[in-house]
Protein backbone atom coordinates (compact mmCIF):
# COMPACT_ATOMS: atom_id res chain seq x y z
CA UNK A 1 0.00 0.00 0.00
CA UNK A 2 1.35 3.16 -0.96
CA UNK A 3 1.85 6.36 0.98
CA UNK A 4 -1.09 8.79 2.27
CA UNK A 5 -1.15 11.54 -0.28
CA UNK A 6 -2.91 15.12 1.23
CA UNK A 7 -4.13 17.79 -0.86
CA UNK A 8 -2.85 20.82 0.18
CA UNK A 9 -3.12 24.61 -0.80
CA UNK A 10 -0.07 26.78 -0.32
CA UNK A 11 -0.13 30.83 -0.84
CA UNK A 12 3.87 31.72 -2.36
CA UNK A 13 4.67 35.05 -3.37
CA UNK A 14 1.29 36.16 -2.79
CA UNK A 15 0.00 33.28 -5.43
CA UNK A 16 -2.27 30.71 -4.47
CA UNK A 17 -0.74 27.06 -4.97
CA UNK A 18 -2.56 23.57 -4.73
CA UNK A 19 -0.25 20.39 -4.76
CA UNK A 20 -0.78 17.07 -3.19
CA UNK A 21 1.88 16.00 -1.58
CA UNK A 22 3.22 12.57 0.96
CA UNK A 23 3.25 13.42 4.32
CA UNK A 24 6.76 13.67 4.40
CA UNK A 25 7.62 15.99 1.54
CA UNK A 26 9.90 18.91 2.64
CA UNK A 27 8.16 22.26 1.85
CA UNK A 28 11.89 22.87 -0.01
CA UNK A 29 10.97 19.48 -2.19
CA UNK A 30 7.49 21.14 -2.51
CA UNK A 31 8.35 24.39 -3.82
CA UNK A 32 11.15 23.30 -6.14
CA UNK A 33 9.41 20.06 -7.57
CA UNK A 34 5.32 20.24 -7.04
CA UNK A 35 5.28 24.04 -7.49
CA UNK A 36 8.54 24.28 -10.09
CA UNK A 37 9.86 27.06 -7.59
CA UNK A 38 13.76 26.22 -8.10
CA UNK A 39 15.11 29.30 -6.88
CA UNK A 40 15.19 27.79 -3.29
CA UNK A 41 18.27 25.65 -3.31
CA UNK A 42 18.92 22.60 -1.22
CA UNK A 43 22.54 22.36 0.59
CA UNK A 44 22.76 20.14 3.72
CA UNK A 45 19.39 18.80 3.87
CA UNK A 46 20.03 19.20 7.71
CA UNK A 47 19.27 22.89 8.32
CA UNK A 48 22.65 23.89 8.84
CA UNK A 49 23.28 25.71 5.82
CA UNK A 50 20.94 27.98 5.14
CA UNK A 51 20.27 27.72 1.05
CA UNK A 52 17.34 26.57 1.22
CA UNK A 53 16.12 29.78 3.60
CA UNK A 54 12.51 31.57 2.85
CA UNK A 55 9.89 33.21 4.69
CA UNK A 56 7.57 32.35 6.51
CA UNK A 57 4.97 34.65 7.40
CA UNK A 58 7.61 37.06 6.85
CA UNK A 59 10.31 35.14 9.61
CA UNK A 60 13.20 33.19 7.80
CA UNK A 61 12.54 29.48 7.93
CA UNK A 62 14.31 26.68 6.51
CA UNK A 63 12.29 24.84 4.39
CA UNK A 64 14.38 21.43 4.25
CA UNK A 65 12.69 21.19 8.16
CA UNK A 66 9.49 22.31 7.42
CA UNK A 67 6.80 19.81 6.45
CA UNK A 68 4.90 20.99 2.98
CA UNK A 69 1.10 20.42 5.00
CA UNK A 70 3.06 22.39 7.91
CA UNK A 71 3.42 25.43 5.57
CA UNK A 72 -0.39 25.33 4.91
CA UNK A 73 -2.09 28.41 6.09
CA UNK A 74 1.03 30.48 6.26
CA UNK A 75 2.19 32.94 3.45
CA UNK A 76 5.89 32.11 1.98
CA UNK A 77 7.85 34.34 0.18
CA UNK A 78 10.87 32.71 -2.17
CA UNK A 79 13.74 34.59 -3.38
CA UNK A 80 11.32 34.39 -7.06
CA UNK A 81 8.74 36.67 -4.65
CA UNK A 82 11.27 39.24 -2.95
CA UNK A 83 11.00 41.56 -6.54
CA UNK A 84 7.88 41.90 -8.95
CA UNK A 85 9.09 40.34 -12.13
CA UNK A 86 9.89 43.03 -14.96
CA UNK A 87 10.17 46.00 -11.88
CA UNK A 88 13.60 46.78 -10.06
CA UNK A 89 15.32 44.17 -8.17
CA UNK A 90 14.55 44.29 -4.50
CA UNK A 91 17.15 46.37 -2.45
CA UNK A 92 18.39 42.96 -1.44
CA UNK A 93 19.43 41.87 -4.60
CA UNK A 94 20.30 45.31 -6.14
CA UNK A 95 23.12 45.45 -3.53
CA UNK A 96 24.21 41.95 -3.95
CA UNK A 97 25.08 43.02 -7.72
CA UNK A 98 26.57 45.98 -6.71
CA UNK A 99 28.86 45.05 -3.55
CA UNK A 100 29.57 41.51 -5.43
CA UNK A 101 28.06 39.34 -2.92
CA UNK A 102 27.79 36.59 -4.84
CA UNK A 103 30.11 33.71 -6.72
CA UNK A 104 28.90 30.86 -7.16
CA UNK A 105 25.29 31.33 -6.15
CA UNK A 106 24.11 28.58 -4.77
CA UNK A 107 23.62 30.08 -1.51
CA UNK A 108 22.38 33.49 -2.34
CA UNK A 109 18.69 32.82 -2.85
CA UNK A 110 19.41 31.49 1.31
CA UNK A 111 20.78 34.83 1.92
CA UNK A 112 18.38 37.02 -0.06
CA UNK A 113 15.78 35.99 1.98
CA UNK A 114 17.52 35.92 5.14
CA UNK A 115 18.53 39.23 4.61
CA UNK A 116 15.51 40.90 3.54
CA UNK A 117 13.51 39.73 6.75
CA UNK A 118 16.50 41.13 8.74
CA UNK A 119 16.20 44.27 7.41
CA UNK A 120 12.87 44.78 7.81
CA UNK A 121 13.28 44.49 12.00
CA UNK A 122 16.08 45.97 11.78
CA UNK A 123 17.19 48.94 8.88
CA UNK A 124 20.28 50.31 10.17
CA UNK A 125 22.64 47.34 11.21
CA UNK A 126 26.29 48.20 12.25
CA UNK A 127 28.62 46.12 10.66
CA UNK A 128 29.05 43.70 13.11
CA UNK A 129 25.13 43.47 13.45
CA UNK A 130 24.90 42.52 9.61
CA UNK A 131 27.80 39.88 10.08
CA UNK A 132 26.36 38.60 13.08
CA UNK A 133 22.88 38.34 10.34
CA UNK A 134 23.77 36.53 8.21
CA UNK A 135 26.21 33.90 10.71
CA UNK A 136 23.57 31.32 10.38
CA UNK A 137 24.06 30.59 6.46
CA UNK A 138 26.98 29.48 4.82
CA UNK A 139 29.23 30.37 1.81
CA UNK A 140 31.86 28.28 0.65
CA UNK A 141 32.60 30.98 -1.87
CA UNK A 142 33.01 34.85 -0.63
CA UNK A 143 34.84 35.18 2.64
CA UNK A 144 31.02 37.00 3.84
CA UNK A 145 33.19 40.33 3.30
CA UNK A 146 30.72 41.01 0.21
CA UNK A 147 28.01 39.74 1.42
CA UNK A 148 28.20 41.79 4.76
CA UNK A 149 29.03 44.97 2.52
CA UNK A 150 26.02 43.87 0.48
CA UNK A 151 24.13 43.59 3.78
CA UNK A 152 24.79 47.45 4.54
CA UNK A 153 24.26 48.29 1.16
CA UNK A 154 20.89 47.05 1.19
CA UNK A 155 19.89 49.15 4.55
CA UNK A 156 21.14 52.20 2.76
CA UNK A 157 18.73 51.45 -0.38
CA UNK A 158 15.77 50.67 1.42
CA UNK A 159 16.22 53.66 3.47
CA UNK A 160 16.77 55.74 0.01
CA UNK A 161 13.54 54.34 -1.09
CA UNK A 162 12.27 53.04 -4.31
CA UNK A 163 13.90 55.72 -6.68
CA UNK A 164 17.50 54.48 -5.43
CA UNK A 165 17.14 51.25 -7.22
CA UNK A 166 17.43 51.28 -10.87
CA UNK A 167 15.64 49.59 -13.51
CA UNK A 168 17.43 45.98 -13.94
CA UNK A 169 19.43 45.73 -16.99
CA UNK A 170 18.90 41.77 -16.39
CA UNK A 171 15.82 39.85 -17.39
CA UNK A 172 13.77 38.68 -14.57
CA UNK A 173 14.56 34.75 -15.34
CA UNK A 174 18.68 35.76 -14.48
CA UNK A 175 18.24 37.68 -11.60
CA UNK A 176 20.38 36.88 -8.54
Amino acid sequence: MGERMHDIRLSVNGVPHAATVPARRLLSDCLRHDLGLTGTHVGCEHGVCGACTVLVDGRPARSCLMLAVGAEGHELTTVEGLADPGGPLHPVQQAFRECHGLQCGFCTPGFLTLIAAYLEEHPDPTEAEAREAVAGNLCRCTGYTNIVAAVLRAAELRRAGPAAVPEPAVPAEERP
